[in-house]
């Protein structure tokens, strides 16, 4: 009887197209197993495969077809699959790269720092509303952070998704607030015992690296969600708390959140000097609570449009999304780059790209004078100028800074290569350093944001 059976049943492979994530995977297997007809199910989210066994008499291809785009997704023929995939990825591809390269190329994200930062001594009430400004902030440096937490599609419909897209952006914003709250008092102790409050900058390579990291992260999580390559599917993390996994997944945007407070970040780094210099670790927490809560109306709106959004545009939503995640994840990478100056290089090729753009309109070349290289450049707000100069010999650079040239982001400069920072002051500013080797060396404001070009030709 069983042997007859068998034979009366028919084998699929097909491939599903949307599957943005391992619960994606769960959910049409769950569905596609619980039907009468179907069995042997197994589904693959790194390939885009469903595989199962069904009995004609008892449910229908077409039927399972409507079946799994009941749950929004699609069943495709393979080789139909792969023509759409490719066709989807190309198209994908461009829109990042043209996104990420306007991102670079008009400075946006450095258009939204701050122009001065935080002073010791303001209200709590004044603390809350520079939240509320430096917010806009927030959403260039962190604001792909918050979308890779509010997109987690785990639930069974638009509806369910929607409220799960809320209760992830909220428990991403509330992870914020406690992390900034605790780090606070942790430094308010910390200014009353030692009686410090001058300066709470940390390795920029440290900065950097960490940058870096969360830029890769976030590219890698934007791509699986997209699919481009699907072999990056295989690069996540696997958790085995049996009967607690789905606690710590409802528990992981609260959990990033909580790492926010350690972010390389002009207005938070001014609150915790504040924190720091209040001397006290209550006045210090408190300090930085109302500063992260005036942080949280835009961020949280930030993942709210989105979730609203998803009830009717759940697919549509998702793709929007990652492709953010992906653009804002090349972009900490490239702050992440400049800032622990792994963009520099130097060696024979690097010093042969120097010597090409010795006469190049777009740089300041250096003018010897009395065995001294002199470099006069402007500073504009959104973006550092480019010098030529010669390698062994002393460079006095001056660099003009016109009244409101100065924002939060390019007020210090770091020159990684030549182990140095500068802080700019309106009006005329002098760096001197010696250049020691040729090549083509990188630089930037002390978030990553701003980046500039020194090339240094032979002798």
């Amino acid at each position: 009887m069983k042997k007859v059976r068998r034979k009366t049943l028919k084998h699929e492979r097909v491939y599903i197209d949307g599957m943005t994530c391992i619960n994606c995977q769960t959910r049409i297997w769950n569905a596609l197993r619980s039907r009468t007809g179907i069995t042997d199910v197994t589904v693959s989210y790194e390939r885009s495969q469903a595989e199962f066994y069904y009995e004609p008499q008892q449910i229908t291809l077409d039927e399972i077809r409507k079946l799994i785009e009941d749950l929004g997704y699609q069943m495709i023929p393979g080789e139909k699959f792969r023509r759409k995939r490719f066709c989807q990825a190309a198209g994908e591809i461009f829109v990042i790269a043209f996104l990420f390269l306007v991102l670079q190329h008009f400075g946006i994200l450095n258009h939204l720092a701050p122009d001065s930062l935080a002073e010791t001594g303001m209200g709590y009430g004044m603390l809350f509303v520079i939240g509320l400004i430096t917010s806009v902030h927030c959403i260039a440096m962190c604001g792909g952070i918050n979308l890779s937490q509010t997109l987690q599609k785990q639930e069974a419909n638009a509806e369910e998704i929607s409220r799960s897209m809320f209760r992830n952006t909220f428990s991403y914003n509330m992870g914020r607030v406690v992390s900034y709250t605790v780090i606070g008092g942790v430094l308010g102790a910390v200014g009353g015992l030692a009686g410090i409050g001058d300066s709470l900058q940390t390795s920029t390579v440290f900065q950097g690296s960490l940058k870096l990291l969360a830029g890769i992260i976030m590219v890698v999580m934007g791509g699986n969600m997209l699919g481009i390559f699907p072999g990056l599917r295989k690069l996540r993390i696997h958790i085995s708390f049996s009967g607690r996994k789905s606690l710590w997944k409802k528990r992981t945007p609260f959990l990033v959140g909580l790492c926010n407070g350690f972010m390389p970040c002009g207005p938070l780094q001014s609150m915790e000097i504040v924190a720091l210099a209040s001397g006290s670790w209550a006045s210090g927490a408190f300090s930085m609570f109302c500063f992260s809560l005036g942080t949280v109306p835009l961020m949280l709106g930030f993942g709210s449009i989105f979730s609203a959004l998803g009830k009717k545009f759940t697919r549509q939503i998702l793709k929007t999304g990652a492709i953010l995640v992906v653009v804002m994840g090349l972009a900490m990478m490239s702050q992440g780059s400049a800032l622990s100056g792994f963009g520099s290089r130097s060696g024979e090729k690097a010093a042969t790209e120097a010597d090409n753009v010795q006469d190049n309109d777009q740089t300041d070349t250096a003018v010897e004078k009395d065995g001294v290289q002199y470099v006069s450049s402007i500073l504009r707000s959104g973006r550092y100028p480019d010098i030529t100069v010669k390698a062994g010999e002393p460079v006095k650079w001056e660099i003009q800074v016109p009244e409101g040239s100065i924002n939060g982001c390019n007020y210090k400069m770091i020159l990684q290569d030549f182990g140095m920072d500068h802080t700019f002051e309106n009006g005329e500013n002098v760096i001197e350093f010696i250049p020691e080797k040729e090549g083509v060396y990188t630089y930037s404001c002390w978030m990553g944001m701003i980046t500039g070009t020194i090339y240094v030709t032979g002798k």
